[in-house]
């Protein structure tokens, strides 16, 4: 059995028994969660290199030794804030299409349509050694190719953004679910700023206007949802 803990923003957790993923370990403030939360780390994967997606994953992998993911050249910059060279996958990194495999977990680099300062923004479909399989979209708007996405994986939960303005708002993100056709939703990237969406009431009314056999998993930061 693998489950979810959510950390706040678009920082969240995906635990096994043995092996533990942490994806955009940012620790807001506001959401009450200390970084050592994230301390039992085997893996960190970065989306992007934006502040509040980076957080602390350099000081995460140093505490932890855990292994970094990220995109060629978001890679090496993180690697020059001080990730040993030996903890990043491939050493360089990967890129979009590629799937490495870590401590039975098989990773994937998805596209995602944002900005960054190096490499390129990304999502991963993370497969856990149960074969339970989450999407973490990243920071990106909705996109044609999420329907492939949907094709080639059976994704059992994805995590999306809802907030708008820097990403998909709560009528692209139901409508991603359709392309995903992902069996579970966890909204992501609200709240935390003045500017984005406060609430995830929006999105959960498009996806019911949508009518999507998809199950909209509410989560407060801290908590951990167990998926069977």
């Amino acid at each position: 059995m693998s489950d979810i803990t959510w950390f706040g923003h678009s920082a969240f957790k995906i635990g096994a028994p043995d092996v533990q993923v942490v994806i955009d370990p940012f620790f807001a403030p506001a959401a009450g969660v200390d970084p050592s939360a994230a301390d039992n780390a085997d893996i960190v994967l970065v989306t992007h290199d934006h502040s509040d997606h980076v957080g602390d994953a350099v000081a995460l992998c140093q505490r932890t030794g855990a292994q970094l993911g990220a995109i060629v050249g978001t890679a090496g910059k993180l690697a020059e804030a001080g990730v040993p060279q030996a903890q990043i996958i491939n050493g360089i990194g990967f890129n979009i299409g590629g799937t490495v495999t870590v401590k039975g977990v098989s990773i994937t680099m998805t596209q995602a349509y944002h900005s960054s300062e190096s490499g390129a923004p990304a999502g991963y479909i993370v497969r856990m050694p149960d074969g339970f399989t989450v999407y973490h979209a990243g920071d990106t708007g909705i996109f044609s190719g999420m329907e492939l996405w949907g094709q080639l994986y059976g994704i059992d939960v994805a995590l999306l953004p809802v907030g708008g303005v820097f990403t998909m708002d709560a009528r692209q993100a139901a409508l991603a679910c359709k392309l995903l056709r992902c069996k579970a939703v966890v909204p992501m990237h609200w709240g935390t700023f003045p500017l984005l969406a406060q609430s995830t009431a929006g999105f959960k009314a498009e996806l019911e206007r949508l009518q999507l056999p998809c199950h909209c998993v509410e989560m407060h930061p801290g908590e951990t949802v167990s998926f069977n």
